[in-house]
């Protein structure tokens, strides 16, 4: 598979986390403080939480449920209850078109 439109850059709000769902995959796309866009995993690996319902504060996204907060970059969980990480996707930007695909996760 290759990388499909996941959404319009032009759509994502600084901070604030927007779901999208590609090919059956939950994905929570963030466009952080420093312009950089990030895409996750969006639920939760403590429980059955959307991610894309939590809190954004610089590199992470913290699930509002139980204040589990995830690395953007890793998808690590800084804090428990999580131990489990969520996938991170590679994002690809074509002009206003934020590009994933939902087979392909990063390496960290």
């Amino acid at each position: 598979m290759s990388a499909q439109r996941a959404c319009a850059l032009s759509d994502l709000e600084q901070d604030t986390p927007l779901r999208v769902e590609l090919d059956g995959v939950p994905i929570a796309i963030v466009l952080d403080s420093e312009g950089e866009v990030h895409a996750i995993g969006d639920t939760c690996t403590h429980g059955d939480i959307s991610l894309s319902e939590g809190f954004v504060e610089g590199q992470t996204l913290e699930c509002w449920a139980h204040g589990s907060a995830f690395s953007l970059c890793t998808g690590k969980p800084l804090n428990l209850p999580a131990y489990e990480p969520v996938p991170v996707y590679v994002v690809q930007i074509d002009g206003d078109d934020v590009l994933i695909d939902p087979t392909v996760t990063k390496e960290v």
